[in-house]
């Protein structure tokens, strides 16, 4: 949950250094509107703006930022009211036009979008060009659309928008081989997307080039990609793929936005690319991959509710159909509805017995869950499905080694977390997960600290794994190495209670009484489990090497007591 004390603070400060024309006559609104946009909290947001805009109807900030919060909701007949009050008033914006742009085309009135007067730059005006280039194929001037994809085409650095714009444009229209050389064309690789990739995929198909389609598919996506199954699938029936990734100018339209919000997402905010997806979801709702996005932005900001919704819109019969349930059942989890999670995955599972992403998305959740007898057989499953492992598999290995070591199957975790290093040598996750059992268990130190140490060469800011170093350098009963790397782990973690008790136990080690009686009692503050609770009250008690002696580890005390005295 965001700090709403921060964001409150965050939001009087920006309101405090906009120009005064920016500051609404009702600031108490304006605020609760800037705060509610700040926590990602759009419909809220809208609510608090529309309430500001009536006592400031020609507020162009204001206008602007009701604008943005209705469209991030989904609210597209309030987005649009605004954007035509913006007009009225003589204002423009990007956001306005591609309200505009929105209601327009759902009305098929390409004249209507060709005619907006609009005078946008960087961004705007490729996406101004592009939404054109679809507005002239809507009025039947195809030679009109493929000038305006030119045009795109020949700015530096917006060639592959261009030209995969016109690439879909001209199969639209039927040129078919047009389309193909643009996205086979190895001197201008705008296929390089996962949605460029299957517009090649199903034009090849349409040539009947399916042997070609069929090897695309093979290089471009997983074997256990969903996608390329069911298409592989279709290919190797003799069918032909239809083509369906733009059919109407309107579905071009959502194209565009969807583009522009996949390019932009690495690089605009949130919000700003959760409006583009907005956009695109409007104009084509059976976009799989646009509602997907949707759904993972709404979820970033902590909109579990809405980005269900989304992610709820893609199709059953959609390829991507698993992809939306894994990341609904991610969104539930983040929201704290582990049962919820588990539930949608195990119906997914039993829909799809054949997905092994699917099989893999249940068994981590019932890891996640510390369901692990049941997570067990879910995951021998999906390793069944795969047969033969590759690399990228590693983390499946690793999962259920994971799951092994806590159902106490020490030899099997061991077993599992080799093969995943047989595949992934300097995994670093791997290497600190099995250098630290180990370590607990005892067994094989030397290579164990071998582990460890590679690990933290490759992940030096991880708090952990700096943990399970401090952790072997203890068992081996190299207490003064142990301290440097268990100070780092607790800088970095510092409200961590197992590296903070761990922290006082190498104290004690190399003599720092009452150090170690301070951090154990750090430690209780942070919450640990009901056993290392009581543990750690028993070392405050009596000590850590009496504590040791009473539990049976009477040579490692006697090391502690040795250590001590030789140091003194």
């Amino acid at each position: 949950m965001p700090d709403t004390s921060v964001s409150r603070l965050a939001a009087l400060a920006l309101a405090l250094c906009l120009p005064a024309g920016a500051m609404a006559q009702d600031a108490g609104a304006y605020l609760a509107a800037r705060i509610a946009a700040e926590e990602g909290d759009h419909a809220l947001a809208a609510a608090w703006y529309t309430r500001a805009t009536a006592a400031d109807t020609a507020n162009p900030a204001l206008l602007e930022g009701t604008l943005i919060a209705h469209i991030a909701a989904g609210q597209f007949d309030e987005a649009s009211a605004v954007a035509q009050t913006m007009g009225s008033l003589n204002l423009q914006s990007p956001t306005m036009y591609v309200a505009l742009v929105d209601k327009l085309a759902k009305a098929g009135d390409w004249d209507g979008i060709i005619g907006l007067d609009t005078d946008l730059e960087a961004v705007g005006a490729v996406m101004q060009q592009l939404i054109t280039g679809w507005a002239e194929l809507g009025r039947g001037q195809a030679d009109a659309a493929m000038t305006a994809f030119d045009k795109v085409a020949q700015s530096q650095g917006l060639q592959a928008f261009g030209l995969y714009h016109k690439a879909l444009a001209l199969a639209m229209v039927g040129d078919l081989e047009g389309a193909e050389a643009i996205l086979a064309d190895p001197d201008h690789p705008v296929a390089v997307t996962r949605r460029g990739t299957l517009a090649r995929v199903q034009l090849l198909s349409q040539l009947d080039r399916k042997d070609e389609a069929r090897e695309l598919l093979a290089q471009s996506f997983a074997e256990s990609d969903p996608v390329r199954r069911m298409l592989t699938t279709a290919l190797d029936a003799g069918e032909s793929l239809p083509w369906d990734i733009v059919r109407t100018p309107q579905e071009g339209m959502a194209e565009v936005f969807y583009t522009l919000a996949s390019a932009l997402s690495a690089e605009a905010g949130d919000t700003f690319t959760l409006v583009y997806a907005r956009v695109a979801t409007d104009l084509r709702p059976d976009h799989a991959e646009a509602q997907i996005l949707v759904g993972d932005l709404l979820g970033g900001q902590g909109q579990t509710a809405m980005a269900i919704a989304a992610y709820g819109a893609v199709p059953d019969t959609d390829p991507l159909h698993e992809a939306a349930n894994i990341s609904e059942a991610d969104a539930l989890f983040t929201n704290g509805q582990d049962r919820e999670a588990v539930d949608t995955l195990k119906a997914l599972a039993a829909e799809r017995p054949d997905a092994l992403g699917v099989q893999v998305a249940l068994a981590d959740a019932l890891r996640q869950t510390e369901d692990f007898v049941a997570a067990l057989p879910q995951y021998d499953k999906a390793l069944q499905m795969i047969g033969s492992p590759s690399k990228q598999y590693w983390p499946v290995l690793f999962s259920r080694g994971i799951t092994n070591d806590r159902l106490g199957r020490k030899e099997e975790a061991e077993a599992d977390m080799r093969a995943a290093l047989d595949l992934m040598p300097d995994q670093p996750d791997v290497l600190n997960y099995l250098g630290y059992s180990l370590v607990e268990q005892h067994r094989k130190l030397d290579e164990a600290l071998d582990m460890i140490e590679r690990a933290v060469a490759a992940m030096p800011e991880s708090g952990a794994i700096q943990d399970s170093l401090a952790w072997a350098f203890f068992k081996l009963g190299r207490f003064d190495e142990a301290v440097a790397p268990m100070e780092t782990a607790v800088l970095l973690e510092p409200a961590d209670p197992i590296l903070t008790d761990h922290l006082g136990d190498i104290y004690w080690a190399v003599g720092r009484r009452d150090e170690a009686r301070f951090q154990w009692r750090r430690a209780l503050v942070f919450a640990p489990e009901a056993a290392e609770v009581e543990r750690i009250n028993l070392k405050l008690e009596k000590g850590l090497t009496q504590v040791l002696t009473d539990e049976g580890q009477t040579d490692f005390a006697a090391t502690l007591t040795k250590a001590v005295h030789d140091d003194h």
